[in-house]
């Protein structure tokens, strides 16, 4: 793969590490604002993760194939 299929591959295992921790803490926290701010948090976290993906996606698609 490309160096920069494969940084924006480091990208995600780390944001997808950072990710699974927040969720553990989380799932902890008692219903109220402190946890929907953690919640809101992930969500954007995900959307980051998806943005990732597809950046992904598109540098393989433009990879010659070998």
């Amino acid at each position: 793969m490309s160096e920069v299929y494969e940084g924006y591959e480091r990208q995600y295992c780390e944001l997808s590490d950072n990710l699974s921790r927040k969720c553990n803490s989380t799932s902890l926290l008692p219903d109220g604002v402190e946890k929907n701010a953690k919640v809101n948090e992930i969500k954007s976290g995900l959307d980051d993760c998806d943005v990732l993906i597809r950046k992904m996606d598109l540098e393989a698609r433009s990879l010659q194939p070998n």
